[in-house]
């Protein structure tokens, strides 16, 4: 459906979008006058800006590759996919006003206000691990999107231009930009697949055309994906959300409590619309497209191939905006735990406000580097996903909610907790498989750092109260 000219109008549309990503970037740098301006946007994004970003963020590669992989696998069954995501958000809704009064800079400065430092160490250490995972296969991502747009430019080569183009983003001017981008993502994906949805049911002939094309089993509803595949594919999503320091950065970043809380219940709404089109549209996709070398692929070969040029054109931007605005965030949150709870903490604590903002791009720059080595990992977008939420979710999650939710959680069982999370994920993913095939890494991850979180503080004095108090003021 597409020719050289749709080609032409695809690549033109999305490098146009790209090159006016980087003008705002550059824009924005005047802006950026101290730490917390490139950090969290000087503490004044209202709900609508907060939507936005938020829902750019976490509709990312694992829902635009993965989900789709998924659902070519699977067929329509694939629905329950955004299940863990939008509870996750549902349950982090009560979370959001507390952690705007507290008013830190990063999940670590909640962890170590209600535990200790060694909370804040262990933090630190394990997002750094499982977020530069993910910005890692955002970069293949990126890649395997512009060598679709332009086969004459190899993969290899097309993954260092992504990589590179999203750590000069991230770098220019950090949440300052990247906010305000992302509204303009946030809606030209809303757009894209509100648009492609009912277009590609027409032409795929509605529930008949695709009954007549694809084989029975991608047409069921239930049972393709059993209630154990289930939840060994929704819960990692629920507990990354529900902890994730992305969430949290953009919370601090709210202008107010009430904003923070008023996007988050919007962006329940947002998740799940965008969830099921991007669903449908690779559903939908996989009856046009046939057999794929990479069934990822199946929503851009589609938006290249299969749908008018303009058409076309705006998904591909949408997909290209999902992979940078989920990549930067998911750089820059690193960066700055790595300078706010690291440099300044424990060697600077006395470093200019200059001095901050300087060490986090070279620290951005450093992470978009070690990203870019671990983008040979692994082909499959969603194993990859899967193993870096589990990650995160099963070291962090259970004791950041706790710090909230908990007044008996105390720092030694706070900190065993975390530990074993990230102990657990490493070692099952290594050896899991081997000892007890077919149990997911989330199930002994999650069990077991609750479990040594509970034991552990119920095994200790009780915090004092001064530990308690900080999930409700503000500390400065």
């Amino acid at each position: 459906m597409t020719d050289s000219n749709g080609s032409s109008l695809h690549l033109t549309f999305v490098l146009g979008y790209l090159l006016a990503l980087i003008a705002v970037g550059a824009w924005k740098v005047r802006r950026v006058r101290t730490h917390a301006d490139f950090t969290l946007a000087g503490r004044g994004l209202g709900p609508f800006v907060l939507f936005g970003t938020m829902l750019a963020t976490w509709i990312g590669t694992g829902s635009i590759f993965g989900n789709s992989e998924k659902t070519y696998e699977t067929g329509i069954a694939a629905w329950i996919l955004p299940i863990g995501g939008v509870l996750g958000i549902l349950a982090l809704a009560p979370l959001a006003p507390r952690a705007r009064r507290f008013a830190g800079y990063t999940v670590q400065d909640v962890l170590e206000a209600r535990y200790a430092p060694a909370a804040r160490v262990l933090g630190t250490i394990t997002l750094t691990l499982a977020y530069v995972t993910i910005v890692s296969y955002q970069y293949r991502a990126g890649g395997a999107v512009i060598h679709l747009l332009a086969p004459e430019i190899d993969v290899a080569t097309a993954t260092i231009i992504a990589a590179a183009f999203v750590v000069l983003y991230t770098a220019l001017a950090g949440m300052i930009s990247v906010a305000y981008t992302d509204v303009v993502n946030g809606l030209l994906m809303l757009a894209g697949f509100a648009i492609a949805v009912p277009l590609l049911w027409r032409q795929v002939g509605g529930a008949e055309g695709l009954a007549a094309t694809l084989p029975p089993e991608r047409m069921e509803v239930w049972g393709v994906i059993g209630p154990r595949e289930a939840v060994a594919l929704t819960l990692p999503s629920f507990l990354l959300v529900l902890g994730d320091a992305n969430m949290y950065q953009r919370f601090f970043s709210a202008r107010d409590p009430e904003a923070a809380a008023r996007a988050v219940r919007w962006l329940a709404l947002g998740v799940l619309a965008m969830e099921i089109g991007i669903i449908g549209c690779a559903w939908m996709g996989s009856a046009l497209t046939g057999p794929l070398e990479n069934p990822g692929h199946v929503l851009a070969v589609v938006a290249r191939d299969h749908v008018p040029a303009l058409l076309g054109a705006v998904l591909l931007a949408s997909i290209v905006a999902i992979i940078v605005s989920t990549a930067d965030s998911y750089l820059l949150v690193p960066a700055t735990c790595l300078v706010r709870d690291v440099y300044q903490r424990f060697s600077r604590p006395d470093a200019t406000e200059t001095q901050l903002v300087a060490v986090s791009r070279i620290v951005v720059l450093a992470l978009g580097l070690v990203a870019y080595g671990l983008t040979y990992l692994s082909d499959r977008f969603l194993a990859v996903a899967l193993y870096a939420y589990t990650m995160y979710g099963a070291g962090i999650t259970p004791s950041l909610v706790a710090a909230f939710v908990w007044p008996r959680a105390t720092a030694t069982g706070a900190v065993a907790s975390m530990a074993t999370g990230i102990g657990v994920t490493i070692i099952w993913e290594t050896f899991g498989e081997r000892i007890v095939p077919g149990v997911a890494t989330v199930y002994p991850a999650l069990a077991l750092s609750v479990a040594t979180l509970i034991i552990g503080s119920l095994l200790t004095a009780p915090p004092p109260a001064d530990r308690l108090a900080v999930a409700r003021e503000d500390p400065r």
